[in-house]
């Protein structure tokens, strides 16, 4: 080994090769983000060597800490630090860096590479989603700690950036935090001040240590972010100030992006480009780095190797927990459960049961009374069950009887997320990922554009998370077009693994519930109404359909027309049918609360619902585009609104978009007189 390395302190040589396998990844694939490793690398080295606990044999270990990396596009040092701490993530993945199929993937991605816990690459998202990890660790260890038996006790830490301050998503999270006192939530701020397009006090001039205080956290400023002692003294502190449970902590690490590189240390060049074979060569020189690329030395690979510690500390824990489980068999196997993402093993007996039930009540009420009528009634099975709105309870109905605030000095089961949505969706991702909850939000549907890319990042994710979104349509009134959503509910259904259920009655809202919290593969977003539907008469096999997504509501021998709806538009439909009924026109009406359940469904029952040699009339009171794939092949015609709304009483805008049943027969009978 070079005998200067030798000499040098094993902090310097950790932190150096956590650099060189950046800077050589990234400058394998011609492509990343080596500036922020090569200025975080001692800050890492503090945090990962003398403080995280975690053990790289099982990532999913449930009280390790949590680790999130808000500035994602600096993955490489996370790979770098999995895969020199034990995780599964060999060398040769990170030579294939950005690469396809490999497990190094230019931003980290939950799921796709152990020892990451959350998709982090949008700015701000990532402490958001901390945010909601630190706030379930809380709310579980409320709920499951005995006396003696502390058995959820671990912190969520989070490196983040300029960038992910300058979001205003880190506000809404921070501030969130604050008010809840969140003391096992430290960040760590990369204070380099240089974003891509140069140096950033052009447009970032926050003086960030008052910004954090204002929200009630404690902070640590001026740390020497290339001084590991240095770090290491601030997160001693920090960890202090969380046992203390005096709120969460920043650590303002001043640093130097592309720190060792002799020519772009300091420079916007080093955020977002491979340094290239001179550079790279020069800062070697500096650094004293003599090994090849992807060649770190036995010395380093020991400092940094978490498995032996990682078992010791998780078996510790294990026999806390075995402890407490002998003492509390009941709490004890219903955290088990909990954390394993597993629902009682009655429920699915007990949500039919409870299908039926709303069935044989036959309410006439709005979708949005019914979701708070089903969150109730589910919230008595699954305890689990965790949920808020984003300043609009009483309008989204997401409380129930007995769910109790959360507080910061109470374990309640609802949030009040105040005027957040973007903040509040990428937290419920961070409750979901955390485990132990199964967790929704609310707010206007129209607003779920606040929220979208978060909503994006729960499907992305494959998380469980529900969005309750009320105020559905032009129904809503007088408010007018900047509440009335016309585009939302189409342009949600295009977001890959997300669920959009637009139910028409108390029944359909049940059934969407009861699909939401069954399903284990993503997010599931239901578009409620405000005014009051009518409830709809089906039978036993129509109730068990009702979870495929479509399925015939109404049906007549040899029908004439296929006519399908969503929501409100469904009794538009049904009194359709009737009218056709009158003139001898013989329809079938098929309800499509969601499209991708339908969509799953195989060929042969698509075609059962939807014969192909039946012209077809949709109506749905959102934006038309979506639906023409639907009438492929066949003759067919959408009733829907392709502008935006008007301010004025309900039924004066249905009638004046042209949702009235004169209207729509009219659309009807001309469709039928078609050659």
């Amino acid at each position: 080994m070079n005998m200067r390395l030798t000499q040098a302190p094993i902090d310097t040589l950790c932190a150096n090769a956590l650099r060189f396998l950046a800077i050589d990844a990234v400058e394998a694939a011609k492509s990343g983000h080596p500036g922020m490793p090569m200025g975080m690398a001692e800050i890492a080295v503090a945090l990962w060597t003398r403080h995280l606990r975690h053990n790289p044999a099982d990532p999913a270990w449930p009280d390790r800490d949590r680790f999130v990396l808000s500035n994602g596009h600096g993955s490489m040092l996370l790979y770098a630090l999995l895969h020199l701490s034990g995780y599964d993530l060999p060398i040769e993945e990170l030579k294939r860096f950005r690469q396809l199929d490999s497990r190094t993937p230019g931003h980290p991605e939950v799921g796709h590479t152990p020892g990451v816990e959350t998709t982090t690459g949008p700015l701000g998202q990532g402490i958001t989603n901390a945010v909601g990890m630190a706030l379930a660790e809380k709310l579980l260890a409320a709920e499951f700690n005995r006396p003696g038996h502390a058995i959820v006790d671990h912190r969520t830490w989070v490196f983040l950036g300029d960038g992910c301050l300058m979001e205003g998503i880190s506000h809404e999270a921070a501030s969130f935090a604050g008010v809840q006192r969140l003391s096992k939530l430290i960040c760590l701020w990369d204070d380099n001040r240089i974003s891509i397009d140069g140096s950033v006090e052009g447009w970032f001039a926050d003086d960030t240590p008052a910004r954090f205080r204002a929200y009630g956290w404690n902070v640590i400023e001026a740390v020497d972010g290339h001084d590991v002692e240095a770090v290491d003294r601030a997160l001693r502190e920090a960890i202090a100030n969380a046992d203390n449970d005096i709120g969460p902590t920043l650590i303002c690490c001043r640093t130097t992006i592309g720190h060792g590189s002799p020519a772009r240390a300091g420079t916007a060049d080093v955020h977002g480009a491979p340094l290239g074979a001179d550079e790279i060569a020069a800062t070697r020189a500096a650094l004293g780095w003599t090994h090849p690329p992807f060649d770190i030395p036995a010395e380093i690979r020991n400092a940094f190797d978490a498995r032996t510690i990682g078992a010791t500390r998780q078996a510790e824990w294990q026999q806390r927990f075995d402890a407490y489980a002998e003492a509390f068999p009941e709490p004890s196997a219903e955290f088990r459960r909990r954390m394993a993402g597993e629902l009682p093993s009655a429920f699915g007996v007990l949500s039919n049961a409870i299908l039926r039930g709303v069935h044989n009540e036959a309410a006439t009420v709005a979708t949005r009374k019914a979701s708070q009528q089903a969150i109730g009634r589910l919230a008595r099975a699954l305890p689990e069950l965790l949920g808020g709105s984003a300043d609009l309870t009483h309008s989204n109905l997401t409380d129930w009887p007995g769910c109790g605030a959360v507080r910061a000095d109470a374990a309640g089961r609802h949030i009040n997320w105040g005027v957040r949505e973007f903040g509040m969706a990428a937290a419920l991702n961070g409750i979901a990922l955390h485990g132990g909850f199964i967790p929704f939000g609310a707010t206007f549907l129209v607003f779920s554009d606040y929220a979208r890319n978060a909503i994006r990042m729960s499907a992305l994710m494959k998380q469980r998370v529900m969005y309750v979104m009320t105020h559905d349509s032009i129904g809503l009134g007088e408010d007018g077009p900047t509440h009335q959503p016309v585009e939302h509910i189409p342009s949600l259904r295009l977001i890959p693994g997300l669920d959009v259920w637009r139910p028409c009655d108390a029944v359909e809202t049940q059934a969407a519930w009861n699909a939401a919290v069954t399903r284990h593969d993503g997010p599931t977003l239901l578009a409620l109404s405000r005014q009051n539907l009518p409830h709809q008469t089906r039978d036993e096999a129509q109730l068990q359909t009702i979870a495929r997504g479509g399925y015939v509501l109404a049906d007549a021998p040899r029908p004439a027309l296929v006519v399908i709806a969503t929501g409100s538009e469904v009794a538009l439909a049904m009194s359709l049918r009737m009218q056709l009924h009158e003139r001898g026109i013989a329809a079938r009406v098929v309800s499509m609360p969601c499209t991708a359940a339908f969509d799953r469904q195989p060929a042969d029952y698509r075609a059962a619902v939807l014969p192909p040699d039946v012209p077809r009339l949709v109506i749905e009171a959102a934006q038309p585009n979506g639906w023409w794939r639907y009438l492929a092949g066949v003759r067919g015609d959408v009733v829907g609104i392709a502008r935006f709304g008007e301010s004025a009483p309900a039924a004066e805008l249905l009638e004046r978009f042209g949702f009235t049943p004169q209207a729509v027969l009219d659309r009807a009978l001309a469709l039928l007189a078609q050659a």
